[in-house]
């Protein structure tokens, strides 16, 4: 467990690897949606044709068995024992979606984990959580002797925007907890790196 003071909120928030002994709380986070239209954080996973088959109840389905597998997907964030925050988190090899874009095209042929997507309850947002969460992810990296973490967040096109589109984050948490820019072949999606 690692313990992280949130400034803005003067409140401790705890952070925990997904484990089969967590699945109700990932549960109760993602809600019976599945955080965001039933993805259950499968959609970097899976290819677009079978994401959108199963999408729901198969893409949970498909989760709860890589984590009773012993995978350990990504980053619960927990407030006075209340699951508030996901951050997943893998090589880069797990998330089949990766390969075939080629904005966020691999740089080299270094080895490294990809931080995908967040998932914050409402009442967290906008309050510092996904820069926390990040480094939470970056403990845990260290601890798994992970030697490069790589995300590929999406530059904001206006000062509020909707919840949908700031799953992958936004380059300004990043770097607030020490990522930088790697590259960037698109106007809006940078690929961003922390070494460890």
């Amino acid at each position: 467990m690692v313990k992280r003071r949130v400034s803005n909120l003067k409140e401790q928030f705890q952070f925990y690897p997904l484990t089969p002994a967590r699945w109700d709380d990932f549960e109760l986070l993602f809600g019976e949606r599945g955080a965001c239209g039933g993805c259950w954080c499968m959609t970097w996973r899976l290819k677009k044709s079978e994401f959108d088959k199963q999408k729901g109840a198969g893409n949970k389905k498909a989760m709860k068995k890589m984590v009773s597998g012993g995978k350990e997907p990504g980053i619960i964030a927990y407030y006075q024992g209340t699951p508030v925050g996901w951050c997943a988190v893998a090589p880069r090899t797990e998330f089949i979606r990766l390969e075939g874009s080629r904005v966020l095209a691999p740089l080299d042929d270094q080895p490294v984990w990809s931080i995908t997507c967040f998932f914050i309850t409402k009442e967290f947002r906008r309050k510092g959580l996904s820069t926390e969460l990040l480094k939470a992810v970056i403990a845990y990296c260290k601890k798994k002797k992970v030697k490069i973490l790589e995300a590929y967040p999406a530059e904001p096109y206006a000062d509020n925007v909707p919840a949908a589109f700031a799953w992958t984050g936004f380059p300004s948490a990043f770097l607030k907890a020490g990522f930088t820019e790697a590259v960037r072949r698109s106007k809006t999606r940078p690929i961003m790196r922390y070494y460890l």
